[in-house]
């Protein structure tokens, strides 16, 4: 049986290494530190936490709290080591930094299974391999991903408008149509009306930005223009741009309405929307205030907020499988953030579910299926869904997971039934041997 080399010690490949040695498999896991360090990072320990040290909501009606329960039920190395150093957060599942990735690396460096190598790679290994050097992958790392996959491996973007759920939008509010109703009604329209709109662009303009990392205002590109600066150019722009009503008529009135945020279908599901045109640099409190100032979205859940920063990540629907396997040869595989998964928990149960399918692999066993009514396989299969045409990295929730075949009203029950069908099926897989 080959040694399966895991590329970063981040929280992917920690967790990736350990579920591939766990299951008997050699496992070399190479990272770069201490040999070369990354801007982001100052310790030499492994799953190093660069920016906070909340790995978020514990509760199962939260999706990412359903995510972590099912990594602890499976056996994660990150999930273990966070509840062994976690510090009081509220609802939250915090953790005492040094201490976690301490733990992480302890237990990596004392695995039978397991040799750690200190060194950069610069060039694309032959598989069995788990590439999981994140957003900060070297770039002598990088270049030679790119001449393994190819021109556009990686998808560079400035600016991702705000998703919302399709379960949110107030549809006694908005209505289906395309504009002049040509082919089938594909966006949702919400009207404003004129007093509706001003105070929309009044408080829009006012609104608390973010810091812009990568260019300013008066260098970005007229194709992916923050919202708030086309207001700023006076009161009407947005009318005449992404906010324009012609060839829309409200069916409530019969008329054309004052101003129509049009939302468009994101994902294959039909759960999630995006709202057209509204890339954004606002603060995520900002967005959610003044965009729910729109009267269709005045309850919207936002499951992502628009961002405009410069980011890396692969085109994952076009080149990864449902398994972060690359889809012309299986034994190459991804994981943590490179595979457009957002957030550490994400990040590790990446890691996990391309450690498991990798070590059935090379055993020659069958690959355990993760289905949809769970969080892992439904970041697997949102990461790999070629119907996306806009592919953005997404943290995990409920939109993406598949929906209950009954309605349940409460929010929190219906997200509730949702973990509990999740865990009755990690459990079976658990008592499978997984």
């Amino acid at each position: 049986m080959p040694t399966v080399k895991v590329i970063g010690a981040g929280l992917a490949g920690s967790e990736a290494a350990w579920q591939l040695a766990q299951r008997g498999v050699q496992v070399e896991l190479i990272e770069m530190k201490p040999h070369k360090m990354s801007p982001a990072h100052h310790s030499e320990d492994f799953a190093e936490l660069v920016c906070s040290n909340s790995l978020r909501g514990d509760r199962l009606e939260n999706a990412v709290g359903l995510l972590k329960e099912e990594l602890r039920r499976l056996g994660s190395l990150i999930l273990s080591c966070a509840e062994a150093t976690r510090v009081e957060a509220g609802g939250c599942l915090a953790v005492d930094r040094q201490g976690f990735a301490r733990m992480v690396t302890e237990k990596i460096r004392s695995h039978p299974n397991i040799t750690v190598t200190a060194k950069e790679v610069t060039e694309m290994p032959e598989g069995p391999v788990i590439i999981a050097t994140g957003p900060l992958t070297s770039d002598a790392l990088s270049d030679a991903i790119g001449a393994y996959f190819g021109a556009d491996y990686l998808h560079f973007f400035d600016a991702a408008a705000p998703l919302v759920t399709a379960e949110s939008i107030d549809m006694e509010l908005a209505w289906w149509q395309s504009r002049y109703d040509r082919g089938t009604p594909d966006y949702i329209n919400c009207a404003m009306d004129k007093e509706q709109y001003e105070a929309f662009v009044r408080e829009l303009i006012a609104a608390e930005e973010a810091e812009v990392h990568g260019f300013e205002d008066q260098n970005v590109f007229e194709g992916c223009m923050p919202v708030e600066v086309m207001a700023r150019r006076g009161i009407d722009t947005l009318r005449y741009g992404p906010l324009k009503p012609v060839g829309l008529k409200d069916p409530k009135t019969g008329r054309e309405p004052y101003a129509v945020v049009q939302l468009r279908q994101d994902n294959a599901a039909k759960s999630v929307y995006n709202l057209v045109g509204f890339q954004t640099h606002l603060k995520f409190g900002e967005q959610k205030r003044v965009f729910s100032m729109i009267p269709a979205l005045r309850n919207a859940e936002f499951v992502r907020y628009g961002v405009m920063h410069r980011n890396t990540f692969l085109q994952s629907p076009r080149l990864l499988d449902r398994f972060y396997a690359d889809r012309r040869n299986p034994l190459v595989a991804f994981a943590g953030q490179m595979t457009g998964v957002e957030g550490y928990v994400e990040s590790a149960a990446s890691g996990f579910l391309a450690a498991v399918a990798m070590a059935a692999k090379v055993q020659g066993k069958p690959v355990p299926e993760f289905p949809r009514t769970t969080a892992i396989g439904a970041l697997g299969l949102y990461i790999s869904d070629e119907s996306i045409e806009h592919f953005q990295p997404m943290n995990v929730n409920f939109s993406i997971i598949q929906p209950l075949e009954k309605r349940i009203r409460k929010k929190a029950e219906k997200n509730l039934a949702i973990a509990q069908r999740s865990l009755e099926v990690i459990d079976e897989l658990v008592a499978a041997g997984v």
